[in-house]
């Protein structure tokens, strides 16, 4: 790998929503040289966070493609996470909170668990620029989540399923109770590693900060669905994707191989790929695999 240090651009757009009722913008941030003449024949891979409602901060380790591959990263935060404009004014409004789309010329797109679930509605769209799709931890359906997360929490210890049912039946989810039974379940398939890595906790830390777009577009944790995600599909549009795809999730993941699966019977042009030691986050917990796997596959172009 080079050591040597890579460009890095931040800045703002702004982003043009009129139900908003305000100005907004969408923060971002390069790393690399898109403008490099050494690199300029391999495509940026933009890549789509989580949540909703984390930011990017987690997926600032994909960074590690440049020094191996020099394929310059596009992140960003989505509007309402992270760096870019807040409206917890829009709590509750299932209206405005809907997928957004991108705006670029020609790139390779990932999609983490969220963001996995955007990229690939995004691809089915059969966009001219778009060259691989990578779909790391993301359901095919919310139905199919929701089944798999009962089927982990029903492993979880029975003092800490009492909790979560409790709550959850008192419409308690806030309470330190119900986050302490839920950080069970996240320390089994969100993240095992411990402590921590801190871009991870960043990116967590701000659907404490503002939990508008989580709470509105999912609702109180991973297995208890209640805004308009629960209705999510793309099921019977996964074969519109039309690019290669690469298909990654760890064998602990909250997003098990059930809620995958159509991904892979349906997309014409795929691989799939399961990391024996991993959950949620693939590329943290066994992050050189992944980069390898990752790196192989955009370089190559090939399923």
């Amino acid at each position: 790998m080079s050591s040597t240090p890579s460009k890095v651009v931040e800045g703002e757009v702004e982003f043009i929503v009129p139900a908003a009722g305000k100005p907004c913008k969408t923060w971002y941030k390069i790393i690399g040289d898109l403008n490099d003449n050494a690199t300029s024949t391999r495509c940026p891979l933009v890549a789509l966070h989580g949540g909703p409602g984390v930011n990017h901060a987690y997926l600032l380790s994909l960074s590690d493609l440049i020094a191996a591959h020099s394929i310059p990263l596009i992140l960003y935060d989505q509007l309402g996470n992270g760096n870019s404009t807040h409206l917890p004014e829009k709590m509750g409004d299932t209206e405005f909170w809907t997928e957004q789309h991108l705006r670029v010329e020609e790139y390779d797109l990932l999609g983490h668990s969220w963001g996995g679930m955007l990229g690939a509605r995004h691809a089915a769209t059969q966009p001219a620029g778009l060259k691989h799709l990578i779909i790391v931890s993301s359901p095919a359906s919310m139905d199919l989540w929701v089944e798999a997360q009962n089927i982990l929490r029903a492993k979880l210890p029975q003092d800490v399923q009492d909790k979560l049912d409790t709550n959850e039946k008192d419409g308690t989810t806030e309470s330190e109770e119900y986050q302490s039974a839920v950080a069970v379940f996240y320390a089994r398939h969100l993240c095992t590693l411990d402590p921590m890595p801190e871009p991870v906790q960043e990116a967590l830390g701000w659907i404490a900060k503002d939990s508008t777009v989580y709470l509105t577009m999912n609702g109180p944790s991973e297995f208890y669905v209640t805004g308009p995600l629960k209705e999510w599909s793309m099921v019977e549009d996964a074969h519109k994707i039309r690019v290669p795809t690469l298909l990654m999730n760890g064998r602990y993941d909250e997003a098990q191989d059930s809620v995958m699966a159509p991904f892979f019977n349906r997309i014409p042009y795929v691989k799939w790929v399961t990391f024996a030691e991993s959950s949620h986050m693939v590329h943290w917990e066994e992050r050189e695999r992944f980069m390898e796997v990752l790196g192989s596959f955009l370089l190559d172009g090939e399923v």
